[in-house]
């Protein structure tokens, strides 16, 4: 009788011992998971912020200005032309100190923020990839002053709450939130944007957060 019980103490024993043991694993790869999910998702993010940036770019170029409207910026980038310039000497200059800018031809924005990409839509340039229901970045534009000069500036961005809205497939909902909320306190503790973005509303920068890491 001693003996059946003590065989049921230790399989009791062994049982909490794995248990435990999962346990202790499961803690360890969670915050890997999570961070590896993010890393996931953020690549995407930031590839669309990029393309948000160029086309930003691409605009001021040719209208002095930055846009806040998608709508604009994607009507833009569909039937706008930038030139192909060559710098070259100014033959009528005979201290050969000044140059001339020769125009050699045109290319379509399209084609120059498609790049290699076959899978190129210039209408999902808004939407923040893995929203769910689909959102759109935030966009803003307008000008600061620095001596006296109006310098134009734009911003493009998506909290964590946008893209790391549904959980990854390893993580229950609470558990995920729970992640996701302590990485978003963790980088306001330091005053840092809890999210991805690319330009600023407060400086003359085109740099994105990611970038500045």
């Amino acid at each position: 009788m001693k003996k059946g019980l003590n065989i049921v103490i230790n399989i009791v024993l062994l049982a909490i011992i794995v248990l435990l043991a999962m346990q202790v694993v499961k803690s360890i790869q969670a915050p890997i998971k999570f961070s590896n999910e993010q890393k996931t998702r953020e690549t995407q993010v930031v590839e669309r912020l990029i393309d948000i940036r160029n086309a930003e770019v691409f605009y001021k170029n040719a209208t002095s200005q930055y846009t806040n409207s998608f709508d604009t910026l994607i009507k833009f980038c569909q039937t706008a032309e930038i030139p192909i310039v060559k710098i070259v000497p100014d033959p009528t200059d005979t201290t050969f100190t000044r140059t001339i800018n020769d125009t050699l031809g045109f290319v379509k924005v399209m084609d120059s923020l498609q790049g290699k990409r076959t899978n190129f839509n210039i209408n999902d340039i808004k939407f923040v990839p893995f929203s769910q229901p689909q959102q759109q970045y935030e966009l803003e534009a307008g000008t600061i002053e620095r001596n006296g000069i109006k310098i134009p500036v734009f911003e493009a961005r998506t909290p964590y709450e946008v893209y790391l809205a549904t959980p990854g497939a390893a993580f229950s909902e609470k558990e995920w939130n729970q992640r996701r909320d302590n990485a978003k306190a963790e980088k306001e503790s330091i005053n840092r944007y809890a999210g991805l973005k690319v330009g600023s509303m407060e400086e003359a920068t085109t740099d994105g957060n990611w970038e500045k890491l």
